[in-house]
């Protein structure tokens, strides 16, 4: 038997670049929904009566539960029940929460008139409530198949163009960020009703999405079922999971004495933290601070991950063929500086539709450096055995830093009526990842863990 199959699925560029295709579109539509609501702020104040306080905590119900401990979950789940168990259950759960969030904000529910919506947290508003429980909801299946499309990639891929592969997925994922700052504000003038611009008609779409990136996986799972038939036919293991990649709680002991460890889970949360709840605001705020229309907003920042998604897979194979990995991050850090004090004191006293959108895309430049070095460069540091609960605890750390952040910001920008407090804020998590970047150049220097060397031996 062995001899009649020479060949599997994974020898096919076909097949591996169609499973890249199938579950990289999962990642798509999941950004696309997470940001779909980021360019309506304004709407959502006038329809709903959700201020930037109400705002930021709905954005922050992304990644509650997963701080609570469900991204350490989601990874004892990955390593014990396989790829094709976890990417169907993140991908179920991130329809359930797409619906729920529908069902929160519809017309036809009207959850600012139901009493028990109203009658605890009266801060919030129902419909935000119920949007923020479907948020979290999907936030733990978003999380969850990220962590298991990277597996999946590793699998296929091994061998083969994976670096490529890796870059190409996040890459075609922050598409989704450009989709949603594009296509929201078409949706919402399209569908508007009464005199004011649509909430529901945006969010259908995008939750729509996501049941068609939940059948891609579906289609994934036939083949990856069919490839591991093959592996076992030519004598090669068939596991989902190399015993030395489980989560065993003892591990985290080996985890947590590693300072190198503490500073890329430090820098890593920092940074994120002045790139993802930026995006949730950034509209809103060239909307204020440019005195344009909404849609004129989202269209300037829908640019801000198109560089990134074209750097991402180059600087990827830079860092196989060439290094630089550590001066990559410390790079990005400085750039991230400049564009959030650009946006701070700049934009305000010029306010230059030209100098907005070229800043957007330097912003671009250092999301692709410090995502395209960083995740490569964690296997250098840490152990083999205990690679994959690293991995889960840095995403549990960049989660904290996630959740709580677009609640800062909303309670900011409240308080001070303006964006200037809330932006250099973000440019003071730049600094602090900017000297990170340092410690991490100079431990790696003085223990040589080769964050500077090349991928490729």
């Amino acid at each position: 038997m062995v001899q009649k199959i020479q060949k599997t699925l994974r020898d096919s560029a076909f097949a591996r670049w169609a499973v890249l295709v199938l579950v990289a579109s999962m990642m798509f539509f999941a950004y696309m929904f997470v940001d779909i609501l980021s360019p309506l702020a304004s709407t959502l104040n006038d329809v709903l009566g959700w201020d930037q306080g109400t705002f930021g905590t709905y954005a922050a119900g992304e990644f509650l539960l997963n701080v609570f401990g469900f991204l350490i979950l989601a990874g004892i789940i990955l390593d014990k029940m396989g790829v094709r168990f976890t990417g169907v259950l993140s991908a179920s759960l991130m329809v359930i929460g797409a619906s729920i969030k529908y069902i929160g904000i519809s017309d036809w529910f009207g959850a600012n008139d139901i009493v028990w919506l109203n009658s605890w947290w009266t801060s919030m508003p129902g419909s935000a409530k119920m949007a923020m429980f479907g948020f979290m909801i999907f936030g733990c299946g978003c999380e969850m198949a990220g962590t298991t499309v990277s597996k999946i990639l590793a699998k296929w891929f091994k061998g083969k163009e994976m670096a490529l592969a890796m870059g190409l997925e996040m890459a075609i994922a922050r598409l989704g960020v450009f989709a949603a700052m594009w296509l929201a504000p078409i949706f919402s003038i399209h569908y508007a009703t009464n005199g004011h611009n649509s909430v529901v008609a945006p969010l259908l779409f995008a939750s729509l999405l996501l049941v068609v990136g939940l059948l891609n996986f579906l289609v994934f799972t036939i083949m990856d079922n069919r490839f591991d038939k093959q592996l076992v036919a030519i004598g090669e293991t068939t596991a989902e999971k190399d015993p030395e990649d489980e989560f065993h709680v003892s591990d985290l002991k080996k985890i947590f004495s590693s300072k190198m460890f503490w500073i890329i889970a430090l820098l890593c949360v920092l940074y994120y933290s002045a790139i993802f709840p930026f995006q949730r605001f950034a509209t809103n705020f060239l909307e204020e601070t440019l005195n344009i229309s909404n849609a004129e907003a989202a269209g300037l920042f829908k640019w801000f991950p198109i560089l990134a998604m074209v750097l991402t897979p180059f600087l990827g194979a830079f860092i196989d063929y060439k290094g630089k990995g550590a001066s990559m991050m410390l790079l990005g850090a400085i750039i991230m500086i400049v564009c959030h004090s650009v946006f701070a004191f700049v934009l305000p006293a010029y306010p230059s539709k030209v100098l907005a959108l070229i800043t957007i895309l330097v912003l671009g430049v250092s999301f692709s450096l410090v995502p395209a070095s960083m995740w490569p460069s964690v296997p250098k540091i840490i152990d083999e055995k205990v690679l994959g609960s690293a991995y889960c605890l840095i995403f549990w750390v960049q989660n904290v830093g996630l959740c709580l952040v677009p609640l800062l910001i909303g309670k900011l920008r409240v308080a001070t009526d303006g964006y200037i407090v809330p932006m250099i804020v973000f440019a003071s998590f730049g600094v602090l990842a900017f000297l990170l970047s340092l410690a991490l150049k100079v431990e790696d220097k003085r223990k040589g863990y080769g964050l500077e060397l090349p991928n490729k031996k």
